[in-house]
């Protein structure tokens, strides 16, 4: 094959080192290819040369307490051994106890849930946007859930805008109900329906701003995690052309678990899975040319 006499291009993720402007790193791919080993190791990279540096878990799984041996929660905290790493862990789930517990409340919500999937992530992922946004790290790393929920992130902006929609539609159907049940379970204003729609309006905003960071290839990165089989090769080229309709710029992949050809592997089915291995390595080259693998 080529790859013979052509000698590859050095492997590096340095030029995400070196571009200094960059504030939100996306790590993602398909479950199993190793994304919070390679989110945790860029977050590390990062930390040397970067002022201060937090990555972020996304997935329900929590891998991150498990690769830094550390207990993380919804509010970063230092990783240890570290002076300017941080890590926190967020469910892309709304606690419902954070709610009132309330019927007509509760049913309004669940409507509004229902009208819109994905409304309840989206309002999840403002607070946490804004609750970062406060905090001044230098760049976030995101070690994302497998990939479907990161793009749905991106689409959040169109969601909360169906959402206002239906709750101007809502409002039109119940308005005077709701304030009146509002009232009755003596809930005060803040569970007014134009508190409510304050609360997605103001989210919508925070949203509509990050996705304009998200879309500057200067602020943000998405890094693809694969590993060198046919089915990682195929939704990794359907992740980046879903990024480029996203507008998002992608433009390195890491080939993960890839086994290496030393003198000491006699194991035929070793030697077997590093000559399919290169097969796909191949292809990923021939893929991606524009890209840093």
């Amino acid at each position: 094959m080529a790859s013979e006499e052509v000698p590859l291009p050095e492997g590096t993720v340095r030029n995400i080192l070196e571009q200094e402007t960059l504030k939100w790193v996306f790590v993602g791919g398909k479950g199993g290819v190793g994304k919070t080993t390679c989110s945790s190791i860029l977050s590390i990279v990062l930390s040397q040369v970067r002022q201060s540096v937090l990555v972020i878990s996304t997935d329900p799984a929590h891998n991150l307490s498990d690769a830094f041996q550390q207990r993380f929660t919804k509010i970063p905290t230092l990783v240890n051994g570290f002076t300017n790493l941080y890590a926190m862990e967020v469910d892309p789930k709304v606690e419902n106890d954070e709610l009132p517990n309330d019927e007509g409340i509760d049913s309004f919500l669940s409507e509004l849930t229902n009208a819109i999937p994905g409304v309840d992530e989206a309002m999840s992922f403002a607070e946490m946007l804004k609750l970062v946004q406060t905090m001044d790290y230098s760049v976030i790393v995101f070690d994302t859930a497998p990939t479907g929920h990161t793009l749905r992130l991106l689409q959040f902006p169109s969601t909360l805008e169906k959402g206002l929609e239906k709750m101007m539609s809502l409002k039109n159907k119940f308005g005077g109900l709701l304030t009146q049940a509002t009232r009755l379970f003596g809930l005060g204003d803040e569970f007014s329906e134009d508190a409510m729609l304050g609360k997605l309006e103001g989210m919508k905003d925070v949203i509509e701003q990050v996705n304009r960071q998200f879309k500057d290839p200067d602020l943000t990165t998405f890094v693809c995690v694969c590993i060198p089989e046919f089915l990682s090769l195929y939704e990794t080229e359907r992740l980046v052309q879903e990024l480029a309709k996203f507008e998002i710029d992608a433009h390195n992949i890491i080939i993960n678990q890839v086994l290496f050809d030393e003198e000491a592997v006699d194991s035929k089915l070793l030697k077997a899975r590093i000559k399919m291995q290169q097969k796909y390595i191949d292809q990923f080259y021939m893929l991606f040319v524009e890209f840093k693998l």
